[in-house]
């Protein structure tokens, strides 16, 4: 790869970048090894493929982002693993029944849930996230109330006390959130801290909430707790659970079922 725009991100880089834009743009590898529970190996192999993009740029002990407007995480995301998670929209979607209230977060997989609610007949949407709500606009079958607040162009969403009162306000029937990773001791993970806080308070306040989650998420890890155990009712990934996962879900009472 030589293009800086070119989509094909692996998983590992995505979170690296991602890491790096909440550090502010820069870190020393140690620090990302520590952030994303990984060998400081594995770091400077990541870094070396980045670099080699024209991603970032390496510097003695560290490594900073070289373009940060070429480096969008929302388009990163949305290009990376998408058929896995065009399936996981699809099932997620069979489990939304028509004429209920649904929030969608901002996360690239319930982008793709967005679009997937097309054949769904009235339902209400509340969401944070850009790519969400531009889908269900352009379908013109639901009513859509976008939340306000301060907007974050890396998460392609608005997240901060605004953004929290205004769907806090609505009775929540199914929430639907994308996560960064998920641990075996910590649960599900975020790396924005603002919005962490508001997936809580929706996922505190919903009937049923749906995680979307790729496989490649378990297991990785993120700095921030997005929600207690206890919120999840279901999760939907693309492959089977490994059996050290199927035995922690089951302890915390998640059910989960994997895309055809």
């Amino acid at each position: 790869m030589s293009d800086i725009k070119e989509p094909h991100a692996t998983h590992r880089e995505v979170e690296l970048l991602d890491t790096l834009r909440s550090e502010g743009g820069s870190a020393r590898t140690a620090r990302l090894a520590e952030m994303l529970n990984v060998s400081e190996e594995t770091v400077r192999r990541t870094v070396k493929a980045l670099a080699k993009a024209g991603r970032v740029e390496r510097v003695h002990g560290g490594v900073y982002l070289s373009n940060t407007e070429a480096l969008s995480p929302v388009g990163l995301r949305l290009e990376t693993r998408t058929a896995e998670k065009l399936a996981i929209a699809r099932e997620v979607a069979r489990q939304i029944p028509s004429g209920s209230s649904v929030f969608l977060d901002v996360g690239s997989t319930t982008a793709f849930v967005a679009e997937a609610l097309a054949a769904h007949k009235d339902l209400t949407i509340i969401t944070n996230g850009l790519h969400a709500a531009n889908a269900l606009a352009a379908q013109g079958t639901h009513r859509v109330f976008f939340a306000g607040g301060e907007l974050l162009p890396d998460i392609g969403g608005t997240v901060g006390k605004g953004a929290i009162e205004f769907v806090t306000q609505f009775s929540i029937d199914t929430a639907v959130f994308s996560i960064d990773g998920v641990d075996l001791n910590s649960g599900f993970l975020l790396t924005v801290s603002s919005e962490a806080d508001l997936a809580r308070a929706v996922a505190a306040r919903a009937q049923r909430t749906i995680v979307a989650c790729d496989s490649a998420k378990f297991g990785s890890r993120a700095p921030i707790v997005a929600f207690p155990t206890g919120c999840v009712d279901l999760v939907v990934s693309d492959q089977p659970l490994a059996p050290a996962f199927t035995t922690q879900f089951a302890l915390w009472e998640v059910e989960a079922i994997i895309a055809p």
